[in-house]
């Protein structure tokens, strides 16, 4: 368990610096790092329970021998090719991540993400043994879990964020993994299989979207919000995989699985019971309301002025007090932390640019940047506009082969799906 543990600090210390130091050095935009990022982090979960099982059908040792290379391979890269970094200005003291859990919002989060983790690794831990398989036949069933979890992450997980909501998309993502657990818990073999693969997709959301809510549900800086939550939910990976063998041993597999599902579904439970904690989370910052607005959602590209030149228009036209121009500065949400890619000067600058285009066309210019993750970036822009009392929201269209766009769907189809249900005009300029 001692190992665990170790193990688990050090996952949650690599998670939480990792894409921050990516991002920091790349040269070739943010969005390019992300997606290296993720494409790396993909690759790993799905090819390395093929390479371990490669090396395992050798000898057992040599799978351990092949991480230690590997890691070596990482740590001298690290050494050698990432250019120097500056110190923080402001040091964090290393009880902050716990006393941060004294967050009524952020330990509910952390203690729903325990009970889920604990499902999580009574999959990874246990699962193998009960197949029974082969190394290379346990290997290619997780090179599809692993597949799954990191096409879900990042395709679906914003996706369906968007079109449903967070919390009822894990909620009902973690009573479809009880099922699967216990399918693992009925002895066959070909259903096992296919339960631990498809837990792979369950999971692959609830890594997202419970880091989400996590970082969003407190005022703690968000680097301490996520050091706490990975030092909560990591315990999960501690206790689940000497507790669920051990049931097994003394009981049945079915009870060891169905441990691993009430686990599941305390998670959703826990929200529930505790929703009062967390019910702020859903709060969009801003300005104070100002009643007949228009709002122009801008992103820094071309189509800006003729979104801009739009809604100054639909002001005139329609008699409305003011145009405000909204930027959503996006952040890339990972398992256990997140990132801004967005430079805040930059998205200072995107508004000032639309206020001034705004204000030169005759327009009453207000402008506003506000903070959301993919899956809330337009939850944030028409909870704004309701606020403000907006009737007309215009967007610019689709952009074709965007990169956002392939990694979190298309911002104004979403749009246009929420306006409907927001009674608020949307508008799309080509």
């Amino acid at each position: 368990m001692a190992f665990r543990a170790g193990w688990g600090l050090g996952n949650a210390f690599f998670v939480v610096t990792a894409l921050s130091v990516l991002v920091a050095v790349t040269r070739g935009g943010t969005g390019r790092a992300v997606l290296i990022y993720e494409a790396a982090m993909g690759l790993g979960l799905s090819v390395g329970p093929l390479l371990g099982a490669a090396l395992g059908a050798q000898s057992w040792r040599w799978p351990f021998f092949g991480t230690a290379t590997l890691m070596a391979v990482g740590l001298v890269s690290a050494l050698v090719f990432l250019p120097s970094r500056p110190r923080p200005a402001q040091k964090t003291a290393l009880s902050a991540p716990i006393r941060a859990l004294a967050h009524p919002g952020l330990f509910t989060v952390s203690l729903a993400a325990f009970f889920y983790y604990f499902a999580f690794f009574a999959v990874l831990a246990f699962a193998p043994f009960v197949l029974d398989l082969s190394a290379h036949a346990v290997g290619a069933i997780f090179f599809g879990w692993g597949l799954m979890l990191a096409l879900f992450s990042v395709f679906v997980a914003p996706r369906v964020e968007a079109r449903f909501g967070l919390v009822p998309v894990v909620a009902v993502a973690l009573v479809a993994l009880a099922v699967l657990l216990v399918v693992m818990g009925s002895g066959n073999k070909p259903a096992i299989a296919a339960a631990v693969i498809l837990s792979g997709a369950i999971m692959g959301v609830c890594n997202t979207l419970f880091t989400e809510l996590a970082l969003e549900v407190s005022d703690v800086p968000r680097p301490v919000a996520s050091a706490g939550y990975n030092f909560l939910r990591w315990f999960a990976g501690v206790v689940a995989p000497w507790a669920v063998p051990t049931i097994a041993e003394h009981g049945s597999v079915l009870a060891a699985f169905s441990l691993a599902a009430l686990a599941a579904l305390l998670a959703p439970a826990t929200l529930w019971l505790r929703r009062g904690s967390i019910a702020h989370h859903k709060a969009v910052p801003g300005t104070a309301p100002a009643p007949g607005l228009v709002v122009a959602a801008v992103d820094g590209s071309d189509a800006d002025a003729r979104v801009i030149d739009r809604a100054v228009a639909l002001a005139k036209a329609t008699g409305k007090l003011a145009v405000l121009a909204l930027h959503v500065r996006v952040s890339e949400v990972l398992d256990g932390a997140e990132t801004e890619t967005e430079p805040r000067p930059q998205a200072a600058a995107i508004v000032a640019r639309a206020r001034a285009r705004i204000a030169a066309a005759g327009g009453a210019a207000q402008g506003e940047v506000l903070h959301a993750t993919p899956g809330q970036a337009v939850r944030a822009t028409f909870a704004r506009a309701e606020a403000g009392g907006a009737a007309h929201v215009v967007i610019g269209a689709p952009h074709a082969g965007a990169l956002d766009d392939l990694l979190h769907g298309s911002f104004a189809r979403a749009a246009e799906a929420a306006g409907r249900q927001a009674a608020i005009t949307v508008e799309t300029v080509d």
